[in-house]
């Protein structure tokens, strides 16, 4: 399917709920129809990095929230093309941070930076820049509702905290995590929280998002369902 006419070009916004998939299911659709992927939960997980990195998370597991907004001007993000792991990875000040950003002590502090208002206003801005000519899909919280509202496509993923527990722990055994699954759910359900009642995007469904229970899909029935909304959206 790639080589779409850039005419026909559209802008797919993947949101949901942690671990449920939408990460994967994006970039598998940018791979398949040769468009950006843009993955801005790895923007915020960055965030997080360099705020752990820099002290600006109390021992009480607080976030230093103003001296983390001083700091926003020094904080560079961007993303190296997929390499032999077919992964894109995600450079922090031009330093490769892909494997960091995604074990538990960030995880566990990504939804408390993500909802600083000056945070999301900062991503948000950057993440609208990468669509600016179309061609694009992007996974996080908030891309349907705020980054691109009008978004072309809009999927909304959703599958039971259980389950996309189940998920994230199998995914964090197989990085050689040492990690308990009862843990593991307990982020899953705090984020859940966090994401959905925080007061700047909290996550939600757009209107006319179509919403994807997966708990029950294959990978392979996942992508024949996002491919097949994706061809209906460009002819």
């Amino acid at each position: 399917m790639k080589g779409i006419d850039d005419a026909k070009k559209i802008i797919v916004a993947i949101d949901g709920y942690s671990s449920s998939g939408k990460s994967t299911m994006a970039r598998e659709l940018a791979k398949r129809v040769g468009y950006v992927y843009v993955d801005s939960g790895a923007m915020y997980r960055a965030v997080t990095l360099y705020a752990i990195r820099h002290d600006m998370v109390t021992p009480e597991k607080k976030v230093k929230t103003e001296e983390l907004i001083a700091a926003l001007p020094d904080i560079h993000i961007s993303f190296q093309a997929a390499g032999a792991d077919g992964i894109q990875h995600t450079l922090l000040n031009g330093e490769d941070v892909e494997k960091f950003i995604r074990d538990m002590e960030v995880s566990n502090m990504v939804s408390p930076v993500a909802v600083i208002p000056e945070v999301r206003q900062r991503l948000t801005a950057l993440q609208q820049e990468f669509g600016i000519h179309k061609g694009i899909i992007m996974d996080g919280r908030d891309i349907g509702t705020t980054v691109f509202p009008d978004a072309e496509l809009k999927v909304f993923v959703c599958a039971s905290p259980e389950e996309r527990a189940r998920r994230r722990y199998k995914e964090l055994l197989e990085k050689g995590e040492d990690v308990e699954y009862d843990e593991v759910y307990k982020n899953v359900v705090e984020r859940d929280r966090i994401d959905t009642t925080r007061e700047v995007s909290p996550l939600r469904k757009a209107s006319d998002a179509i919403e994807l229970d997966n708990g029950d899909m294959t990978p392979s029935e996942q992508m024949d369902w996002l491919l097949e909304k994706f061809q209906e959206q460009v002819g």
